[in-house]
């Protein structure tokens, strides 16, 4: 082994299991910061989305219209907007049919709500029990690789008569080079990891409590007069007040 102590040349004339750990431990931290930027975006824009549908449902406009007009478009609805729209279309659906009790139209339509509600938090989860894993094992495998690069730097000096430090420096630094590639690859992803779950449940909340506040328009409004169908699409009941 030469004396070029540089990393680059280090890594090169680093035994082969070093550098498979070192290219997994690469390959997992790029593969997280796609996950940790592609999660900052998704995330964001569902805040977004909350709230801007939270100011429309709240500006005193008729429900009727606003269901119309998120189902008239031709985007799935996202997250808030899609709770809503699922929950309404279902109460309307439910009122048409007849013979049934407010309790199991908004029951119904609670019901529809929660699978919606599932499927949003589901697609905001995705990918983050990567960066978990991600998180958790980097050190470890960093590790091996710091292990097994030491083993090997043992082994070469057990042939030679007198160690030096100048013949022990570039083995032990190689080894370690595997450590700090495994922080390098854990912490960012622990600290997305952390960030966005937290987001997560902050949105999960919010979508909770917009679930049992519709639900208790829903009750208000469930004795009332069912209307006709709108439309050639899904019937939605008219003139549903807060």
């Amino acid at each position: 082994m030469g004396n070029d102590l540089s990393i680059i040349s280090l890594v090169l004339e680093a035994s082969l299991v070093v550098q498979f750990v070192l290219l997994v431990l690469l390959a997992a931290s790029v593969a997280s910061w796609a996950v940790i930027f592609e999660k900052r975006r998704s995330i964001k824009r569902a805040i977004e989305a909350a709230s801007d549908f939270e100011a429309s449902f709240w500006s005193g406009g008729d429900l009727t219209t606003l269901y119309r007009n998120i189902a008239r478009t031709e985007v799935t609805p996202l997250g808030m907007a899609g709770i809503f729209e699922a929950g309404f279309r279902e109460f309307g659906r439910l009122k048409q049919e007849g013979g049934l009790s407010s309790q199991q139209i908004v029951e119904g339509a609670r019901r529809s709500m929660h699978v919606s509600q599932m499927r949003e938090v589901d697609k905001l989860e995705r990918n983050l029990a990567f960066l978990a894993t991600v998180g958790s094992t980097s050190p470890y495998v960093g590790l091996f690789g710091t292990v097994w690069g030491i083993m090997t730097s043992f082994q070469a000096l057990g042939n030679v008569q007198s160690a030096t430090i100048a013949m022990v420096a570039p083995g032990i630094t190689e080894a370690l080079i595997a450590t700090a590639m495994g922080l390098v690859a854990a912490i960012p992803a622990v600290i997305a990891y952390n960030r966005y779950a937290d987001q997560v449940d902050r949105l999960e909340v919010r979508y909770d409590v917009f679930m049992e506040e519709l639900s208790s328009i829903f009750h208000r409004n469930s004795s009332s007069r069912a209307s006709a169908a709108t439309g050639s699409g899904a019937s939605s009941p008219a003139g549903v007040t807060r």
